[in-house]
């Protein structure tokens, strides 16, 4: 297994360079048009801060590993990583630090785009240039966003149940933090899609706060009422795995969906513990947003749309091989673990 780790890091860091050095695959502007990132590079050293919600969710490990190997591809940077222990007051107490400390810029992932403006308008204030991955934050001049289109992600999640549930039948559904970007639009895109499909219910809907041992109780809870769901869905793998294991306990067979295409996640797809998730494509979407920071702060190129999202792609058992950390889990990859255009 640790050789297919390093082999996936390996090709994942040839991906990222790639995205960075010339034009990306699979980035769309606000409107859904291909976007060409400019050639990066910096020969003056650099230090910038890169800040998640907490690294005790694998999906933001991960994507601050690649933007670490992103960061050494590019030049002499020092990347500043920083731990918000999902706790917004944490990660503003971070942002005023660097403030202080003066860095070149900062790309964040704020745990509450709401809690997290205050902080972020002070460091674009003081004329440090900023940019959002994952989690966009409104009203603020930053820089630049790069993100999954998470409402379309939430659609493709409604519209592989609606394929499960031909005839309809009952729901539950787990959302993540409230406050957190993605947890409010995966939620849209999701309802998006099943609306009007008056014979596919949502009998049960609660947020587990993206936290497995959270979604375990919570999908405890909501068999009580009602005890034979026929889909779970939820706003990220970790829930997901969590409903498998209260589902499992509960002597249950439901097909469950979760987000994000964590190596588990892939590997319980593969063994029938979970039946779909969507990919994003995290370390797309760090490289992405390192890759503008550096080159407006190092060559004075700003980026042509302030708005990049990637295309989320739904990874079921027929598709692992498509999945940005397929290799990470031991799956061969089949083709370019990368985001494609949307249309």
């Amino acid at each position: 297994m640790r050789g297919y780790r390093r082999l996936g890091r390996m090709l994942v860091g040839i991906l990222l360079l790639s995205l960075i050095a010339s034009a990306p695959v699979g980035l769309a502007a606000q409107d859904g048009t291909p976007v060409a990132t400019p050639a990066v590079t910096c020969d003056q050293p650099l230090t910038i801060a890169f800040s998640v919600p907490g690294l005790n969710f694998p999906f933001f490990v991960h994507m601050m590993q690649e933007a670490q190997e992103a960061a050494a591809q590019i030049g002499p940077i020092e990347l500043i990583q920083l731990d918000g222990q999902n706790s917004a007051p944490k990660q503003s107490a971070d942002i005023e630090a660097m403030i202080v400390q003066g860095v070149d810029g900062i790309v964040i992932s704020p745990a509450d785009v709401q809690a997290l403006a205050p902080a972020i308008r002070s460091a674009v204030e003081a004329g440090i240039p900023v940019v959002t991955v994952d989690r966009n934050v409104m009203g603020v001049d930053t820089l630049a966003h790069v993100g999954a289109d998470n409402v379309r992600g939430g659609e493709l999640q409604g519209e592989y149940i609606l394929s499960l549930l031909p005839e309809g039948g009952q729901v539950f559904e787990l959302r993540g933090q409230p406050g957190a970007s993605p947890a409010i639009d995966r939620d849209a895109g999701l309802k998006r899609a099943l609306e009007g499909q008056e014979e596919v219910e949502i009998v049960f809907d609660q947020t587990a706060n993206f936290a497995r041992s959270e979604a375990v109780t919570v999908v405890e809870s909501g068999l009580t009422a009602n005890p034979e769901p026929d889909v779970i869905v939820a706003a990220n793998d970790d829930m997901a795995l969590g409903a498998a294991e209260a589902i499992q306990a509960a002597g249950l067979d439901v097909p469950i969906i979760g987000f994000d295409a964590l190596p588990e996640a892939l590997l319980a797809i593969q063994d029938g513990s979970l039946a779909a998730t969507i990919e994003q494509f995290p370390g797309q979407q760090a490289a992405t947003a390192l890759g503008i920071l550096v080159n407006s702060v190092c060559n004075d190129v700003q980026p042509v749309e302030h708005d990049t999202y990637l295309p989320p792609l739904l990874i079921t058992a027929e598709n692992l091989g498509q999945a940005e950390r397929a290799a990470e889990a031991g799956i061969a990859l089949t083709g370019t673990p990368e985001a494609s255009p949307t249309s």
